[in-house]
């Protein structure tokens, strides 16, 4: 993989070239192309999701673990080789350093991207969906990290909402404790990822990329510490509803408890196993709000940039 060296961090060309120019960066995680979708479905949705940043006006800057280096800004074949590698890790804040200390190959979580992100100095980062509170959580204690990392890390993180497969009332819970500010897009009703509507309000609302860059840059000038979370509901043409989605997410999950599915595998288990159920739907959805997260995600850069 040819990069640039800073330290920990390493700069691909298109990314380093950006950075020296001063153009406005968008942070992308890297598990969507080794745990989140199939082959090949998976490298051709993050060459679109870059397409979609540079269409907008940014930069994008896919992130990944290789050699015992975060790297910022993947080359195409980089995005091959990282996709067809074995043994790579799906990682968050607990064992990044892990994966540095012994070179082991690593996608980067919302959490491991945002701690990433923050060290290149790339202020937005897009994503599908934030992990969160487990269902069942009061018995299993499974909260994800990219909860209390919204809390301490100050990066605009762009999503469409949380997994539908979690506890929604108990993760918006979870981010007001932590101090994150929750701003939905264009609607009242915070998303669920494949629906624009999960049935509970939005804790803010604003309509656009302007907005949302005034309100960060607000936080930055209080000295408020931690993360925004943008939620940016799919588009209306590619959302499946609540209701019928949850059918798919409730066979989903109890598959996955069948088979004695723990951790860190139940989120791609679910999603495997709801785009067997949905023959396809679900994954088309999902390359539709990633794809639309970006693009807002590239207009906030800019406008944070201007």
């Amino acid at each position: 993989m040819t990069a640039l060296s800073d330290d920990l961090v390493l700069f691909g060309a298109e990314a380093a070239a950006a950075r020296a120019a001063g153009r406005p960066l968008v942070a992308l995680e890297s598990t969507i192309v080794t745990h989140g979708m199939p082959w090949p479905q998976n490298v051709e949705t993050a060459r679109a999701v870059e397409d979609v940043v540079r269409a907008a006006g940014a930069v994008p800057a896919t992130i990944a673990i290789w050699e015992g280096r975060i790297r910022v800004g993947l080359s195409d074949e980089d995005l091959v080789a990282l996709a067809k590698a074995e043994g790579v890790m799906k990682l968050s804040r607990a064992d990044l350093a892990y994966a540095l200390a012994t070179g082991r190959p690593g996608s980067t979580t919302v959490a491991a991207t945002m701690i990433a992100a923050e060290r290149a100095g790339i202020a937005v980062f897009a994503t599908g969906g934030i992990g969160g509170v487990h269902r069942g959580a009061e018995t299993s204690f499974d909260i994800s990290a990219d909860l209390p990392e919204l809390g301490k890390t100050g990066v605009v993180v762009v999503c469409a909402g949380a997994k539908a497969l979690l506890d929604i009332p108990k993760t918006l819970e979870v981010l007001e404790t932590e101090g994150v500010p929750v701003v939905t897009v264009g609607q009242d009703g915070f998303p669920a990822f494949w629906s624009r509507e999960s049935g509970l309000p939005s804790p803010l609302r604003i309509d656009d990329a302007a907005g949302i860059a005034a309100f960060a840059a607000a936080r930055r000038r209080l000295g408020l510490a931690g993360g925004m979370l943008v939620a940016n509901p799919v588009p209306a043409e590619a959302e499946i509803p609540a209701a019928e989605m949850e059918v798919f997410i409730a066979a989903a999950i109890a598959e996955a408890e069948r088979r004695g599915v723990r951790a860190k595998a139940v989120t791609p288990f679910v999603l495997q196993h709801l785009f067997e159920i949905t023959a396809g739907r679900s994954l088309a959805t999902n390359i539709a709000l990633v794809k639309n997260n970006a693009r807002l995600a590239a207009e906030i850069a800019v406008a944070l940039a201007g």
